[in-house]
């Protein structure tokens, strides 16, 4: 495969012809041989929290990831990558488990309606048992179960308050690079950064230039919200979206500046850790994955944040891993046939670091990133939601390449063609002539959810509080920065 120059790239990255680059079919194997290699590789495991499909530069330049667009170029860069949950308990449980929330328990966010504490063992204990130096910086939102925090050499969040500073965790995670160099024992270090999830505070934002010149989606101009689930409309008129609901179009302005602001301060942070993995010759033996843990709706529909709805900018995340050549890594590309789902990065790293596999939901991932089998793909993409604090709404998704089919629990179906409406405005659902489609894809759906015991047609919707100001109730539990600098 030809190595692209940065024009070449950015300017395929863009583009919609990136078929030349699909490789989930069968390669032959690269040269060299996996199990001759004496030293296993490092890992580094770099997320996001909030943090949209698009939200890059080399995807929209709206965006300013000159960092996460230079890492881009020497990755393999996945278009299709799916959150299970699009809230953070749930779908970070999903990472360190490889399972899907019904089943690690923790089906919304702790402390919350569904929010059940993690009380299963983590990826850390298995990689620390195979003689993995672990660390993990950052957001934990777990919970402290003793089960579910073992295996971690250090942490700073998990098994303590710390960690919800970006600023802090990159002083750690270069301390811990510069010390780790020295030693010839493999490390596994996550680190779990808290941007752009400060987006919540967007109205304190400072925009020194001209918001009125901010692009809105096209989405934003054509949602009418009719023949859509009422949950979806209810969230901006009575629930967080309650914030901008109303207001004139410089205000969702005013939320895209933010947005992309708090991005381009989490790139800067990427940019340094690795940076200085670069300067401690580490890059040649370290797995690096970058991804995010959810989306947010980024004005899209005329929604803001997260919360009941399954739109592709909530539940699909950036996703570049970088395997070293001496790991059998492929050259870099980007993959446009193959949906990944947080639950494979379980497998998939237990796979590279030569540790027996365990049982769970998820898809290795080594095959594509080697080039060296047929890669396994999945048929679909399941998506999951129980509750937004204490208004549970629950609901399934079913998403295929060209539609997607979601299940409102007492609130109606959604059916969007995704070829053909890509921004999801007509709901196809009760339409006579996608009747065929909608009942094939709804009965896999119920046949997904019955092979894997999800108990979703016994879960019970609560209604939500009318009058309950909830734009209070999901105030961070950690000061507010008083500036971008602190982060």
């Amino acid at each position: 495969m030809k190595r692209l120059n940065r024009r070449q790239f950015l300017a395929l990255m863009a583009g919609s012809a990136a078929t030349a680059f699909e490789l989930s079919g069968c390669r032959r194997p690269l040269a060299g041989d996996w199990d001759n290699v004496s030293k296993r590789p490092n890992i580094l495991f770099i997320f996001s929290d909030q943090q949209h499909f698009q939200a890059l530069g080399f995807k929209n330049g709206f965006f300013d990831t000159p960092n996460l667009d230079r890492f881009a170029e020497e990755s393999v860069v996945f278009d299709n990558c799916f959150c299970t949950t699009p809230q953070c308990s749930p779908t970070r449980s999903s990472i360190m488990t490889g399972l899907y929330p019904h089943k690690t328990g923790v089906t919304a966010n702790i402390h919350h309606a569904g929010g059940n504490l993690l009380n299963q063992r983590t990826i850390a204990v298995k990689l620390q048992n195979a003689g993995y130096h672990t660390a993990y910086y950052g957001k934990w939102h777990l919970g402290k179960k003793k089960t579910a925090i073992e295996g971690w050499d250090e942490d700073y969040g998990v098994s303590n308050v710390g960690g919800q500073r970006d600023r802090g965790i990159t002083q750690k995670a270069v301390t811990f690079l510069r010390s780790k160099a020295r030693l010839q024992k493999p490390f596994a270090l996550f680190l779990s950064y808290n941007n752009p999830h400060d987006i919540y505070y967007y109205q304190d934002y400072k925009y020194a230039g001209e918001p009125d010149k901010t692009p809105l989606p096209d989405s934003w101009h054509q949602e009418t919200f009719l023949n859509k689930p009422g949950p979806q409309k209810e969230f901006m008129t009575e629930d967080q979206g309650r914030v901008i609901w109303g207001k004139d179009k410089k205000h969702w302005q005013l939320y895209r500046q933010c947005y992309k602001a708090k991005v381009a301060l989490y790139d800067n942070h990427v940019g340094k850790v690795l940076k200085e993995l670069k300067k401690r010759r580490l890059a040649d033996n370290t797995i690096v994955i970058i991804t995010s843990d959810h989306g947010d709706m980024d004005t899209n529909h005329h929604i803001i944040l997260k919360g009941p709805f399954m739109y592709e900018h909530l539940i699909r995340v950036p996703l570049m891993i970088h395997v070293p050549q001496r790991f059998g890594g492929m050259k870099p590309c980007r993959i446009t046939d193959l949906d990944v789902v947080h639950v494979d990065f379980f497998p998939t790293l237990l796979d590279f670091c030569g540790i027996a596999p365990a049982q769970c939901d998820g898809i290795s991932l080594k095959p594509i990133l080697t080039g060296t089998q047929c890669q396994k793909k999945r048929p679909f993409v399941i998506g999951q939601f129980y509750a937004k604090q204490r208004w549970v709404t629950p609901i399934r998704m079913l998403r295929t390449a060209e539609f997607k089919y979601v299940k409102y629990l007492g609130a109606g179906d959604e059916l969007y063609d995704l070829k053909n409406d890509p921004h999801e405005l007509v709901n196809l659902a009760g339409d006579p002539q996608y009747a065929e489609i909608e009942n094939k894809l709804a009965g896999m759906l119920d046949n997904w959810i019955q092979t894997n015991s999800d108990p979703f047609y016994s879960l019970k919707p609560v209604r939500l509080e009318k009058g309950i100001r909830y734009e209070k109730a999901w105030q961070i539990p950690y000061k507010k920065p008083q500036s971008d600098k602190e982060k």
